[in-house]
């Protein structure tokens, strides 16, 4: 078994004095390994693995989370791994993982890919935090940046333990975040909401977190190649395209804009030319130049999912919500972005799938890009790092018809 790298060993050295603590270390930079010490290091007698259930039971011939924790020599005491989707889609096995919880002497307890417990509202997370109050060791597992978006933090450092921040939810927006508000009129009356609009306070933020996270980056003796794969619509593409957007941007389905107009809109105009021939065309000049069986194509909606795995069966096809998070396919080096996505984090961790630590391989990846204003727009926000809805609320339909 390999020695511990050294992020592996600050990472161990500064959590072990503590009982709760954050890896926030970039996907690829062994936080798997790192956990596997601190479990093994602590006096527990059980460890509740609470993570996405792609990564428990992945895909057929992909490594699961167990089979890597196994790779780094197991924990010394009995392990239940439970899908985060698990906990709050079923009742029955949410009772399991409590009543283990409740019933063992010191149990630990780790939430893999933490960013998926943010939602202070939601109910995977109001059943995590009561997990928490019946553990003394606990740690989170994150492959985001902490700097991405301080919203996410709250409810993470709750379930560590409350006496880290020691605020409300409400006293936490207000201490970080600034406010504007935006007042729109339309049809004779006043439509008023308020958004966030940038962070204040943010060392003092940090001064409070800072004993219980370790970050750090992922740095590798292999190189990284981005190539733009240009394609372009068929005629019928085209034309539905076009009419999705004269259809949502009419001015009586604009008068009820709301943030779920925009998710219909963009899906839907973003799914007419999901399976266009012509990104099949390039995709085949391109298996022509790489291995495909050292491929993944990342895909956004079902219909071109199952195309490619019918075309593409020696290509390793996995979808972005539901395979970007957690798995380790170090054993392949090539990723096609097949279908664009709006969300920062969701690209950044389909790329860590490869570029991870033992790849051995330089890492390329190729972005198919459509001839359509969508595409560009889509990755502009990307590189921007904002996502669709903060990006189109304040826009007016003349504003949304040209960069459409």
């Amino acid at each position: 078994m390999k020695a511990l790298n050294d992020n592996q060993i600050t990472a161990v050295n500064k959590l072990n004095t503590f009982k709760v603590g954050a890896l926030f270390m970039q996907p690829g930079t062994g936080k798997t390994r790192a956990a596997v010490e601190l479990v093994n290091s602590s006096p527990v007698d059980l460890v509740e693995w609470i993570g996405p259930i792609n990564t428990i039971r992945p895909k057929t011939g992909i490594a699961s989370v167990a089979d890597e924790v196994n790779l780094w020599g197991g924990f010394l005491v009995p392990v239940n791994y439970t899908g985060i989707e698990s906990i709050q889609a079923s009742d029955r096995i949410w009772l399991e993982v409590y009543n283990r919880v409740k019933n063992a002497r010191n149990p630990f307890i780790i939430i893999d890919e933490s960013l998926k417990v943010k939602n202070a509202t939601a109910k995977r997370t109001k059943r995590l935090l009561q997990l928490s109050e019946m553990a003394e060791y606990k740690l989170i597992l994150n492959g985001t940046p902490l700097s991405r978006n301080l919203l996410d933090i709250y409810s993470q450092m709750q379930f560590l333990s409350p006496k880290i921040l020691n605020m409300s939810l409400a006293q936490y927006y207000n201490t970080f975040c600034a406010y504007t508000k935006v007042t729109k009129f339309m049809g004779g009356r006043s439509y008023t909401k308020e958004f966030i609009t940038g962070y204040e306070n943010i060392d003092y933020l940090y001064s409070l977190i800072k004993h219980y996270v370790f970050e750090c980056d992922l740095n590798l003796q292999v190189n990284q190649y981005y190539t733009t794969l240009p394609y372009s619509l068929d005629d019928e593409s085209k034309s539905v395209y076009e009419g999705l957007k004269e259809k949502y941007l009419d001015d009586e389905v604009l008068q009820w804009k709301n943030n779920n107009i925009f998710i219909e809109m963009t899906q839907k105009m973003q799914h007419s030319y999901c399976i266009t021939l012509n990104k099949f065309e390039v995709l085949d000049e391109l298996f022509k130049t790489i291995d495909q069986s050292r491929t993944i194509i990342f895909c956004k909606y079902i219909a071109s999912r199952e195309i490619c795995e019918k075309y593409y069966p020696k290509a390793t096809v996995l979808s972005y919500q539901k395979e970007a998070f957690g798995l380790n396919m170090q054993h392949l080096n090539n990723t096609v972005y097949f279908d664009k996505v709006w969300d920062y984090a969701l690209r950044v961790q389909a790329g860590h799938r490869t570029f991870r630590t033992g790849q051995e391989y330089d890492c390329r990846y190729y972005d198919l890009t459509g001839n359509v204003k969508l595409e560009n727009l889509i990755d502009t926000n990307v590189d921007k790092k904002v996502g669709m809805i903060e990006y189109f609320k304040n826009k007016t339909k003349t504003e949304l018809n040209e960069m459409l």
